[in-house]
């Protein structure tokens, strides 16, 4: 026997009784977080680093977030707004893919083709711009560029 003990698993009914009953969603995915599936984003950014061999200045750097509110994310202090998430996408020099998984990590919603501006910033992700070529793209196309949205 090994020494894993895993959860027990959730039904998906007494989730929905769970979320019926929440007031907030935060909260609700907060307490599911395992039943659900999603690793807390800080844990997840972590693991990310050495998976790629990054080191968390490097990500942050390259993401364009100020560097004490980066270390802050990667510390888990503070819950990103979903630009800032993109933001790390990009100093991880993530594809389109990984940084669905990095937005469901967040709990931000995917990136919609059929949205103008996340067309633009999938485009960005697809062609591995950084972050000062995603944000001359995003201005050049008469969108908001990234990091416009008020953080929590």
């Amino acid at each position: 026997m090994n020494g894993n003990i895993q959860p027990k698993p959730v039904h998906t009914s007494a989730l929905l009784r769970g979320l019926f009953s929440a007031s907030k969603i935060t909260s609700f995915l907060d307490k599911e977080a395992d039943a659900l599936g999603m690793q807390p984003l800080h844990e997840y950014i972590s693991e990310l680093c050495e998976q790629k061999g990054m080191l968390r200045v490097e990500v942050v750097r390259r993401s364009g977030i100020e560097r004490s509110y980066g270390f802050q994310l990667f510390q888990g202090t503070k819950r990103p707004s979903r630009d800032k998430v993109i933001q790390l996408a990009i100093g991880f020099g993530m594809d389109y893919d990984e940084t669905q998984e990095l937005l469901k990590h967040s709990r931000h919603s995917s990136l919609y083709p059929r949205f103008r501006r996340d067309a633009a910033i999938i485009f960005s992700l697809n062609k591995h711009l950084s972050f000062t070529e995603t944000q001359e793209l995003l201005a050049g196309i008469d969108t908001a560029t990234l990091g416009k949205e008020a953080d929590r």
